[in-house]
């Protein structure tokens, strides 16, 4: 096995609307750093709502895990129907109507606020399952899933569960889901750096913008690759460069790429030459994290 002799870090690749070629991106980096460090690659699909990595990378998954959430359960014989555990939810998952307590476990976030409130004691927390993590390894890249029930509004849980699957050992890959809500800020937040896909459209700068100030606003430094390069205006450059915000690549547009991915196959597979332009992102990347961390700047 090989060592990675910059340490083993944590990117996640992320992008503020789907379609950009998030995911492409995600599997060929990894596949890239496979390439360089064989061994030392782990890639973890954090869309727990649509995953969609094991398409590309075709995994054998040989484990799987249930993702459990504590929910609450009311004692109607001891329950005053006093509204102290509606009020203190945040998520609208419990209410008090007349006579009648109604709990609503889709919307539940298991924090446990209602049974800490109930001056009576008439709540009790149980398991609900609402996921399910599944591991197994792509060559010798390890490969970690999630899937949220389906029903379930709340992803945060489960994107929780696969990046505790996160190996110190490993450079692991954090494949986003896309936007800026809760599941892309879970999977975001700890990362040493986060990869920005985007598109030079005015959609695409727009939502650009909204993952800038989210990753900005949660600490995690971030690059952006354009997508489909040469397809659209150069609004994203002139943003990029107003901000400070460094293009790490430009992915033209190309016809070969849609086809390819259109069978499952990732960038490298279809184009070889794309694996060293992605280790090269990915040394770049461990170069900016390492003069961060010692106050240094990066020529």
């Amino acid at each position: 096995m090989s060592v990675d002799p910059n340490g083993q870090l944590t990117i996640a690749i992320a992008a503020g609307k789907g379609g950009t070629g998030k995911t492409l991106v995600a599997t060929s980096l990894a596949i890239a750093i496979d390439a360089h460090y064989p061994g030392c690659a782990q890639i973890i699909d954090c869309d727990v709502e649509e995953p969609n990595a094991h398409l590309l990378m075709q995994p054998e998954l040989t484990a799987q895990a249930p993702v459990e959430v504590l929910v609450p359960e009311v004692d109607l014989d001891t329950c005053t129907r006093c509204g102290a555990c509606a009020r203190a939810c945040q998520f609208s998952a419990i209410a008090v109507i007349r006579q009648a307590v109604l709990t609503f476990h889709g919307l539940c976030a298991g924090c446990g606020a209602c049974a800490y409130v109930c001056p009576v004691d008439a709540i009790t927390e149980v398991t609900r399952r609402v996921g399910t993590v599944k591991s197994g390894s792509a060559g010798e890249i390890d490969f970690v899933t999630g899937t949220l029930n389906v029903g379930d509004q709340r992803a945060t849980p489960v994107t929780k569960a696969v990046k505790d699957r996160i190996r110190d050992d490993l450079i692991t890959i954090l494949d986003a889901p896309p936007g800026t809500a809760c599941p892309m800020q879970e999977t975001v937040e700890g990362s040493d750096y986060c990869i920005l896909v985007t598109e030079p459209t005015p959609f695409g700068l727009s939502n650009l913008q909204d993952a800038v100030e989210t990753c900005r606003r949660i600490g995690v430094p971030c690059g952006v690759i354009i997508n489909r390069d040469g397809s659209g205006n150069d609004g994203v450059e002139r943003y990029c460069a107003q901000e400070g915000i460094e293009v790490l690549l430009r992915v033209p547009q190309d016809r070969r790429i849609a086809e390819a991915y259109s069978r499952g196959e990732t960038l490298v597979a279809t184009m070889p030459q794309w694996r060293d332009e992605l280790a090269t992102v990915y040394y770049h990347i461990t170069d900016m994290v390492a003069a961060q961390a010692t106050g240094e700047g990066v020529s």
